[in-house]
């Protein structure tokens, strides 16, 4: 009788258009090449501090029991705040699935051998070592977030700050558009850009 195949979902996020989620594909020729079967991969352009990200959903909501989420690193997953970050972790436990991610030792197959005291030790550390992790993915977020607003006023000091760019100030447009009410497609006739476009910056928006 044959072993039960691993069954993998590969998600790959980059948070902006101006980086490439091409640098990520090789986790989904590595998974193979371990054993995995790969049901499917997500692909994302989003921001990971951002919790309604379309293909995050779409993978959580096609996980079966016993599959595991495979990402590059746990900042891919989340960088959210901690208890949001959890929240989303636990969707995925709740689907009867579990994360593989580099620099998240997995104690999952120790703990479900294990009775007992050493049992609840090792549920435990999985527990710190995750939330440790998902802690400095969103404490990195928040360091870039302030390096970025230190360098605004650096250069607005300097008299050397230009405001926002064309790119930007698109996606304002687009944003103000459908939150005031506007559809995707009459966004799309009032800026004259393409359905695709306001899909893509609605899709990126940050909270």
């Amino acid at each position: 009788m044959s072993d039960k195949p691993k069954v993998a979902r590969i998600y790959i996020r980059v948070s902006t258009d101006e980086q490439d989620l091409q640098r990520q594909e090789a986790i989904v020729s590595n998974a193979k090449d371990a054993g995995w079967y790969v049901a499917a991969v997500y692909r994302e352009k989003a921001s990971g501090a951002r919790a309604d990200r379309p293909e995050l959903l779409r993978m959580i909501g096609d996980l079966q029991p016993g599959e595991v989420v495979i990402a590059e690193k746990i900042d891919r997953i989340s960088r959210l705040p901690l208890a949001e970050a959890e929240m989303l972790v636990s969707k995925i436990r709740e689907k009867g699935a579990r994360l593989a991610v580099p620099g998240v030792v997995d104690l999952s197959d120790l703990a479900a051998s294990a009775e007992g005291v050493a049992k609840i030790v090792l549920e435990s550390v999985q527990a710190m070592l995750l939330k440790l992790a998902l802690q400095m993915a969103r404490d990195d977020y928040e360091d870039r977030r302030e390096r970025q607003s230190q360098g605004i006023a650096i250069a607005k000091a300097a008299g050397k700050y230009k405001g926002r760019s064309a790119d930007a100030r698109k996606h304002d447009q687009v944003l103000a558009l459908r939150k005031s009410g506007h559809s995707i497609s009459r966004t799309a006739a009032l800026t004259g850009y393409s359905v695709a476009t306001v899909k893509r910056i609605y899709a990126a928006r940050p909270t």
